[in-house]
């Protein structure tokens, strides 16, 4: 199978991820970064951004002409959009003229957008256009299916630690104390201030203002790479919130945290039931005082305690194949078993 991927080529990307995991399998796959280009364009002067919120650059459509060209060189069997903020209804129709499967994954939501790089009018109005639309959350799935007749199928987050990365952990202290790595938000903000009236917080991320969120809470800027792995490993408890438009699914960080052998405290969601309850690798609360209670009792595990389940997680996410490399998998399945149905539908309408 030959797979052109179009998204983003930053180095946290999950593009990247499962180009490097679908090469591993064999597969014959590019990655087109039309969003890469578009933030080079975009950030590189503000003559650009000027013309661009005016409506008189022609960026978009430059990339998409780009785009349709390298999928005509490349001949994929099958193209896979990641959210598809900068590219066109009218590119998606081009594309499908082809002859390829044109297949979306959307790591936010195509319904509300939550921040200025979660969605826009393409990922609107191409939505109803894709052969195949894949989401982290049953909700969202559910609403693609009912609400636009559009097959729909869940492809969970996962977590893919750097390579020699876990030897490291070995030589960490652990830090007895809370930690919640992400962005500010309205919701985000009131709830870690009524946690840290009684337990102090470290926060990494942008858009915290140590001003607003008071004394008890400690703001640090973004990690990435390494140190966002390392960062997510020394704490005792890594805090894990959900965002408005994922409030009863999951997120990245639920993957992560147990992933790299940390110990999470996540809120009760039916995901979170569904992927960890049975094995006890996280901790769930249902508001703020159960968060609370349940962080205060964790402080008062031993260092021996909180390492048995440390390593307990980190078994367990290996063994239920929580790493991007049996996602790749998983998709793989599900597009291949798509392309099946849609193969002997074809030769049911001939008959």
């Amino acid at each position: 199978m030959r797979i052109l991927i179009v998204g983003s080529d930053e180095v946290w990307s999950l593009e990247r991820i499962y180009k490097k995991h679908l090469r591993e399998l064999g597969i014959d796959v590019e990655l087109f970064p039309i969003q890469s280009y578009f933030y080079q364009y975009y950030y590189s002067h503000v003559v650009n951004k000027i013309f661009y919120r005016l409506g008189v650059s022609s960026i978009i459509q430059k990339l998409n002409d780009q785009l349709l060209q390298f999928a005509v060189n490349f001949k994929p069997e099958l193209i896979w959009v990641f959210k598809g903020m900068e590219i066109t209804p009218g590119t998606i129709n081009k594309l499908k003229q082809l002859g390829v499967l044109v297949v979306n994954f959307n790591p936010d939501s195509p319904f509300i957008f939550s921040g200025k790089g979660s969605g826009n009018k393409n990922v609107v109005k191409s939505l109803p256009l894709y052969d195949l639309y894949l989401s982290y959350d049953r909700q969202i799935c559910n609403k693609i299916r009912n609400d636009f007749n559009l097959p729909s199928e869940i492809l969970p987050f996962g977590y893919e630690l750097p390579d020699g990365l876990q030897n490291e952990f070995s030589e960490t202290k652990e830090l007895v104390k809370m930690c919640f790595i992400g962005n500010a938000d309205k919701y985000r903000i009131e709830f870690l201030k009524k946690v840290s009236s009684k337990i102090p917080i470290d926060v990494f991320g942008h858009g915290w203002d140590q001003s607003v969120v008071g004394k008890n809470i400690t703001v640090a800027a973004p990690v990435y790479g390494n140190d966002f792995w390392k960062v997510l490993f020394k704490y005792r408890i890594q805090l894990n919130l959900m965002r408005p438009h994922n409030p009863n699914s999951h997120n990245m960080r639920s993957f992560e945290i147990p992933g790299v052998g940390g110990i999470g405290l996540y809120p009760d969601t039916p995901d979170h039931r569904s992927f960890f309850e049975e094995f006890g690798i996280v901790h769930l609360y249902t508001d703020v005082d159960d968060c609370i209670s349940k962080a205060e009792k964790i402080f008062e595990w031993s260092p021996a305690q909180a390492r048995e389940f440390r390593l307990r997680a980190r078994a367990l996410s290996i063994q239920n194949g929580y790493e991007y490399s049996s996602r790749t998998k998983q998709f793989l399945s599900i597009v291949t078993e798509y392309s099946r149905e849609r193969r002997n539908l074809k030769t049911e309408n001939k008959l």
